[in-house]
């Protein structure tokens, strides 16, 4: 990396205010008048930092440090606050993602009940290939000698029918101290109506002093074997997670830290290092927040969130709001927490690309990281999308983090030159067939939230950002026939504004499994996860008056072994017949109803965004300079504009680039580019 001055770093921070041309209010948090308000996203090749000060914001950009990722995040707010004291920071991350994917967690022992000790390898008859010849499944995260059976037995109306014996915790505690285990999962059936021997459990292993996740804590719902692999999870990558986000707060001083949960709300950090399973998806999970604190500003609130950054690409579809889901399987693995309905793949501006053993080119799923990064970077040697960017010219180097990090090209020429003698091609067309192949991936990705739920993409627009998200936008959108790309302010750190300004929040559920009749009695069932949301949310700094709570049920027909969620509203029963019509063609209103569960979900608002208009632009806009880059399936000399000289109505007429600090934006030859009011990129082809 390109060596910088503290003054030059500084400048480029303060710079945020002209970059992002907006300014962020304190919202519902109980914060000190003008106190720093800052939002944190660690990738898995930049980590991203916006700040407010006193209602000015500032931004930075610096490259991660996987071996210890919060020194990225100090260095960065030592630069970008000039040695100021954060007063709240919010954090999303991928660490505990990643430690999943990687196999990189806890050696974790298992207690469940005599006879269940397979269940986690057993699962379900589900089969998310259904068609595939050779399905495979991942190892379970528990090792069969790490799995020990329990003598107790509790039926699903709370009745213990087998009592556990001071001898059996006392076995308990002699398997759990032999098995050299870093952490412990307790996982009961039928915990979630009474949760006492799974208390008495967690009470032997807690003298031990590692790690325990109980499942009735993290999820008092029944079916045993979600509860189960949900509870594995959590210890899994608990040790891994609490280590890492303990070393950032005891570096971070006095400030208030929170930590992004996978759906879109923040927790305080003691809860994320005991139940972390809850930021899996922290990362992605901010950048739709941030995409949709800015809605207002787009013209459109129906649109597919594309966030390519260094490692993954992350998409989502945003219908007028985020969708919600209550179960996901990160690497394979049922987790039921809340989740942004999220799709993640393995295709980043770090992906190495390679010819296989057939010939064909590949690209992904491994990534160069920030560690070596991709060869431009000047430590890499293989090659990847970035590389391709660069040698395509759609990468302008000289404004690469607003010129503090150097580019180097020739590296990523040899490297791309190499891969085009493996494909008998030259380093030009091996940098398109990269792209083409990348983008090829992220299409798919893309029609996994739509074609294949019955949605038309074409329907909607293509929101990209993340740092190499912009430079692929317009060739991705081709494809997929959308006419309509928006390209908000510094796309490159919408997951750390979505961190900045996330909400507070807490989710609860408990299993009721009642007739669906008496809608106060439900009420009353669900008052204490009501009271305890507030208790929690309070605690945490917010505001009484800005806490919000939403109920909402899984029902079924009885009988039925699946349910549908629907508002709790005194008319929640006539709900569920439409929306059992709407989902599966028909409905039975006549059939008896059951609650299966109560849900509720707390919030208090974060620090509220307000765009600010931009000026309007005076006659055309000038280019900085042209340069060579390949467009439209040929290299040709293409004007490159700063993104900050563009006011608000000016259009330029694609190929174009436009450059800005955290990331560059490609404008193929189908597309015209027009700037909004508030600075806004809007990209349009014809239909």
């Amino acid at each position: 990396m390109q060596a910088a001055t503290r003054g030059e770093n500084l400048a480029l921070a303060r710079r945020g205010h002209d970059d992002m041309r907006a300014l962020v209010m304190d919202g519902g948090l109980a914060l000190r008048r003008g106190a720093i308000i800052v939002g944190v996203d660690t990738g898995g090749t930049f980590t991203d930092l916006v700040a407010t000060i006193g209602g000015v914001p500032r931004v930075y950009k610096v490259l991660s440090t996987p071996r210890d990722p919060a020194a990225a995040v100090i260095d960065g707010l030592r630069v970008m606050l000039d040695g100021a004291r954060a007063g709240s920071l919010t954090y999303s991350s991928t660490a505990a993602t990643n430690a999943l994917l990687e196999r990189k967690g806890a050696r974790v022992a298992l207690f469940t009940n005599a006879g269940f000790e397979d269940l986690i390898e057993i699962g379900r008859q589900n089969r998310l290939e259904l068609y595939a010849l050779y399905p495979a499944r991942p190892e379970p995260l528990v090792g069969r000698a790490m799995r020990f059976g329990v003598r107790e037995r509790t039926y699903f109306d709370g009745t213990i029918a087998l009592g556990l014996t001071r001898s059996e915790l006392a076995r308990v505690t002699r398997n759990a101290r032999r098995s050299g285990a870093d952490a412990f999962a307790v996982c009961l059936l039928h915990s979630y109506a009474n949760p006492r021997s799974e208390n008495a459990i967690a009470k032997a292993l807690n003298r031990l002093g590692r790690p325990v996740s109980v499942s009735h804590r993290i999820l008092p719902e029944y079916r045993e074997f979600e509860r189960l692999s949900t509870t594995v999870v959590n210890a899994f990558v608990a040790p891994r997670m609490s280590s890492h986000l303990g070393r950032l707060g005891r570096r971070l001083g006095g400030a208030r830290y929170r930590v992004m949960q996978s759906d879109g709300s923040a927790i305080g950090v003691s809860l994320a290092q005991t139940e972390p399973v809850r930021t899996i998806l922290s990362g992605p999970a901010a950048g739709v927040i941030g995409a949709a604190s800015l809605v207002r500003t787009f013209a459109t609130d129906r649109f597919i969130t594309f966030d390519m950054g260094g490692t993954s690409t992350d998409v989502s579809l945003f219908d007028r709001r985020a969708r919600i889901r209550t179960l996901s399987h990160p690497g394979g693995y049922p987790v039921r927490t809340p989740v942004i309905d999220i799709h993640t793949v393995g295709a980043g501006g770090g992906s190495i690309a390679r010819v296989d053993a057939g010939g064909s080119l590949r690209v992904g799923p491994q990534s160069a990281g920030a560690d070596p990064g991709p060869a431009c970077y000047g430590r890499g040697d293989a090659p990847t999308v970035t590389d391709a960017d660069l040698v395509a010219g759609r990468l302008d180097a000289g404004s690469f983090l607003g010129g503090r990090m150097k580019l180097h090209v020739d590296r990523a020429a040899r490297v791309l030159a190499k891969l085009g003698r493996q494909m008998r091609r030259g380093a030009d067309a091996a940098a398109l067939g990269v792209i083409r192949v990348v983008n090829a991936n992220m299409e798919r990705a893309i029609r996994v939230i739509t074609v294949e739920r019955g949605i038309d993409p074409r329907d909607f627009a293509l929101l990209a950002f993340g740092g190499a998200g912009p430079m692929h936008a317009s060739e991705l959108a081709l494809e997929l026939g959308i006419r309509h790309i928006v390209l908000p302010r510094n796309p490159g750190l919408l997951c750390a504004l979505g961190a900045l300004g996330a909400p507070l929040g807490r989710e609860f559920s408990l299993t009721v499994r009642e007739p669906a009749r008496d809608y106060r009695l439900l009420l009353r069932r669900a008052d204490p996860m009501v009271q305890r949301a507030r208790t929690e949310l309070l605690a945490q700094g917010a505001r009484a008056a800005e806490i919000k709570t939403e109920l909402r049920a899984d029902l079924r027909y009885r009988g039925q072994s699946y349910e549908l969620e629907v508002g709790l509203t005194p008319g929640f029963a006539d709900e569920f017949h439409a929306a059992h019509r709407r989902t599966f063609g028909h409905c039975a209103p006549d059939a008896p109803v059951e609650v299966v569960n109560l849900r509720l979900r707390a919030t208090a608002a974060g620090a509220q965004l307000r765009p600010a208009r931009i000026g309007r632009s005076r006659g055309a806009p000038s280019p900085k300079r042209r340069a060579p880059v390949l467009a439209g399936g040929r290299r040709r000399e293409v004007p490159i504009y700063d993104r900050e000289s563009l006011g608000a109505s000016a259009r330029i007429r694609g190929p174009a680039v436009v450059a800005e600090m955290s990331a560059t934006a490609y404008v193929a030859p189908e597309f015209t580019l027009r700037v909004d009011d508030y600075g806004n990129l809007h990209l349009e082809a014809p239909r």
